[in-house]
């Protein structure tokens, strides 16, 4: 089993910038996705931005295109965190903000994680 925490989501102006961190603790896998997804009242679930790693490979990330240059996903192995940057904000970003663990490489569906946070929450007011 994997744990994830996620931490750091609030209320925030548009245009303004919040960091989201994911501890993770628990089992661990070869390779790896963290991803992070958001939901807003009334829309499905939505893929924001994941970071794959495997072994010594430092991996990739890649994100949804609403989202490119205005967050930055990022992890710190001595911490077990993946962190997402979000500055720019706007009023479209507020949502649930999920974080989420896959065992395989470059996951981007929500059919491809296994574990899942309980979610934070980001608003951002206009």
């Amino acid at each position: 089993q994997v744990q994830l925490v996620e931490s750091g989501g609030g209320l925030v102006q548009a245009g303004g910038s919040l960091r989201l961190s994911c501890a993770a603790s628990g089992r661990t896998f070869s390779s790896y996705t963290m991803g992070w997804f958001r939901q807003a009242p009334g829309k499905e679930r939505e893929f924001v931005a994941a970071i794959s790693w495997s072994g010594s490979w430092s991996g990739t990330t890649y994100y949804v295109d609403s989202v490119k240059g205005r967050f930055t996903i990022s992890r710190d192995n001595a911490k077990n965190t993946v962190y997402l940057q979000m500055s720019s904000l706007k009023p479209e970003d507020t949502a649930v903000y999920y974080c989420a663990a896959a065992g395989r490489l470059r996951a981007a569906s929500s059919a491809e994680y296994n574990y899942w946070g309980q979610g934070t929450q980001v608003t951002v007011s206009s």
